[in-house]
């Protein structure tokens, strides 16, 4: 109630800066005593602070992206408010740091889920994290303890195209090295790889740089076969084309994905947020979740 008090008063004086101290020490001090539900009223309040705050010049908003990534490693996955508080913190960090907000913020949101064993909203997370070498290294995981020998093409694909259709090329390619490079199921590191779409991305990488529309055309239909294995890769090769080689969108043909839910379409929250304006512009499963978070570490 003390917290409380004092936030309604320093707000109304425009003493942002002390509100926001006294919140996240008083966040900390509950956590550390395990009054999860308090601490969590607490760290809404300190979003709300944020926000009536608004953004600061220089770098001085980054000051807070870790601070509330220790807040969110300290909250339960049982504690209630904790999702509704990672909801508020990407999106106050979306208003400083672009559309999908900061990369850091989502790499420390992105280790907590994956200490946990949430794959799914850890996967979602680290590929807005934009490193690259870890999202690779995470992919890898994620096939190796979750998809078949036959899929290890596949979780590649629909990374990078994801990406891509973020509009975030320098992460994707880096991903795409790391996978090819150490994937112990990939049958050659190099190219030529012996599986044809990841081939299928290497040239795509190379049409991206050139623009050329036509070699995408071509490309694509050289490759029809083998990305029809996946019906989701159509509704991101139409973004691609639209974001890199100015085509006009296609209509979307429905159906289900190759690789099933968890992986197969967990961008759909994404996808969904692009507008108009963005057109333009086998070893245990205990044991495998223990070996992946210690490689992660």
């Amino acid at each position: 109630m003390m917290y409380r008090t004092l936030y309604f008063r320093y707000t109304a004086q425009k003493r942002y800066q002390d509100c926001l101290v006294l919140l996240f020490d008083g966040a900390e001090k509950l956590i550390a005593k395990d009054q999860q539900s308090s601490a969590a009223d607490l760290s809404l309040l300190l979003i709300d602070t944020l926000e009536k705050r608004g953004s600061l010049p220089g770098d001085n908003n980054f000051y807070w992206v870790p601070r509330l990534g220790s807040l969110i490693r300290g909250f339960s996955p049982t504690t209630v408010e904790r999702d509704t508080f990672i909801q508020r913190v990407v999106k106050w960090s979306s208003g400083l740091h672009g559309k999908y907000g900061h990369p850091v913020l989502h790499k420390l949101i992105a280790h907590v889920y994956w200490n946990e064993g949430n794959v799914e909203s850890a996967r979602h997370h680290y590929l807005l994290c934009q490193d690259g070498s870890l999202c690779g290294r995470v992919l890898i995981q994620i096939s190796q303890s979750k998809g078949f020998r036959s899929e290890v093409d596949l979780f590649l694909v629909q990374a990078v195209l994801q990406q891509l259709s973020l509009k975030d090329q320098r992460t994707a390619e880096v991903m795409f090295y790391e996978y090819t490079r150490y994937h112990p199921k990939i049958l050659r590191h190099e190219f030529p790889f012996r599986e044809p779409l990841v081939n299928f991305l290497y040239f795509l990488f190379r049409l991206i740089d050139t623009k050329s529309v036509s070699g995408f055309r071509a490309l694509r239909k050289l490759y029809d076969p083998s990305l029809k294995r996946d019906t989701s890769f159509l509704k991101y090769l139409t973004k691609i084309g639209i974001v890199y080689f100015d085509e006009q969108p296609e209509v979307p043909h429905s159906g289900p994905s190759g690789l099933g839910g968890m992986i197969g379409d967990i961008f759909n929250r994404l996808m969904q947020g692009f507008d108009d304006d963005d057109i333009e512009e086998p070893q245990s499963s205990a044991a495998r979740r223990h070996n992946a978070n210690n490689e992660l570490d």
